[in-house]
């Protein structure tokens, strides 16, 4: 088999727990009116069943279709989600076929709803628990659906001061940010227990965050920004999100058309030296490679990808690091209990305002649609 593309092995999805429509048997009305209970028969079977909302093909259409009830493996839990958001890797998988190997398939990465079961060996979550995610999908395993099931790892609880729809919008945001800090330039997060010994002890003292207003950027500036109390953070984002990014730790804000021009940012900079690093947010630098100009001369020069597709290919000469939301989980698996614990205490605010584009699963075609056209805003449908 070749080897992934990162693009595709950061975010490529798990073969477990494609529970697949084709193996429920058509209703046999004869039969079931022939027992002596046919409504509590026909009452088992809705309760042993859930709707789908499957993509048919690349491109689409949907279609609602009946599937089993999934059921837990070790360490999993089964949810069901009363809030699903809409994510650019969504739309990318619908149009483009981005992180998909089959079709149909069911898309969705994020959810906020209710724990309806547990598998062996969890022990921070039962079934009625007020939670959110991100998962892993598979074929038949996504959040666009009546019950999905995620890993243990990467659910959290929702704070009862959160809304479902707030809580919807926050899992892969979070994750992908903390890995551009932890992983990526290998800063500790404040107030974290890690478990992972591999952070620098001579952290970056300026950085440059390209796509501020994106929902990992902004990410980064909070959790950098409470990480690194004394550091420059300077951030590029259209005009119209610069107060909301200073208000979440950016020192300086930038127009998005700074990138293209190193001086301006090295002036943001203290003694106009340049960054000590870079997190790219958004694949900036693959249309604005000045960019790497901004570095300092003699200063660290790290350089943190988020994979949002293939094409930014950095030169040669600095400390480059790819990074996803799985990437983050594999070094801190209780990094979403550390979430859970930021937004409880009040150290966390919500990194984008939450659209709800609609209710019902009608309502994620028309936030697909949308995805592509809003900045600093997340799309969420109400179930």
């Amino acid at each position: 088999m070749s080897k992934l593309h990162p693009f595709l092995s950061i975010l490529s999805t798990s073969p477990k727990h494609s529970v697949s429509p084709r193996s429920i048997k058509p209703i046999d009305l004869l039969h079931r009116y022939s027992q002596s209970s046919p409504r509590l028969q026909l009452q088992q079977t809705a309760a042993m069943s859930i709707n789908q909302f499957q993509a048919v093909q690349k491109g689409g259409p949907f279609r609602l279709v009946q599937a089993p009830l999934p059921k837990p493996g070790p360490n999993e839990v089964c949810i069901r989600p009363k809030v699903v958001a809409i994510n650019a890797i969504d739309y990318k998988n619908l149009k483009f076929g981005a992180t998909v190997s089959e079709w149909p398939n069911v898309l969705g990465i994020e959810g906020a709803g209710t724990v309806e079961s547990v598998g062996q060996g969890v022990t921070r979550f039962k079934a009625g628990d007020e939670v959110f995610t991100w998962l892993q999908r598979s074929q038949y395993n996504g959040a666009f659906q009546d019950v999905f099931t995620a890993n243990e790892s990467t659910v959290a609880k929702k704070p009862a001061s959160l809304s479902f729809e707030e809580a919807a919008s926050l899992g892969i945001t979070f994750l992908t940010g903390a890995a551009t800090v932890a992983a990526g330039l290998r800063i500790p997060l404040s107030g974290f227990a890690a478990k992972s010994t591999d952070y620098t002890s001579t952290p970056p003292q300026s950085i440059l965050v390209l796509g501020g207003s994106s929902g990992v950027g902004a990410v980064a500036i909070q959790l950098l920004r409470a990480a690194l109390p004394s550091a420059t953070i300077i951030s590029t984002s259209s005009a119209q999100h610069h107060a909301h990014l200073k208000s979440l730790g950016a020192t300086t804000t930038l127009e998005r058309s700074a990138q293209d021009n190193a001086a301006t940012i090295k002036a943001a900079t203290p003694g106009g030296a340049g960054v000590d690093a870079i997190i790219d947010a958004v694949g900036a630098a693959a249309k604005a490679a000045a960019v790497y100009d901004a570095f300092k001369s003699d200063g660290l020069k790290l350089y943190t990808l988020v994979i949002t597709g293939p094409g930014v290919e950095p030169p040669k000469g600095f400390e480059v690091s790819l990074v996803g939301g799985i990437t983050v989980l594999k070094k801190e698996p209780t990094i979403m209990q550390y979430l859970t614990e930021l937004l409880e205490s009040g150290k966390y605010k919500l990194p984008q305002k939450v659209e709800v584009v609609g209710q019902g699963w009608e309502s994620v075609e028309k936030g697909l649609d949308k995805v592509s056209s809003v900045s600093g805003t997340k799309l969420v449908v109400k179930l």
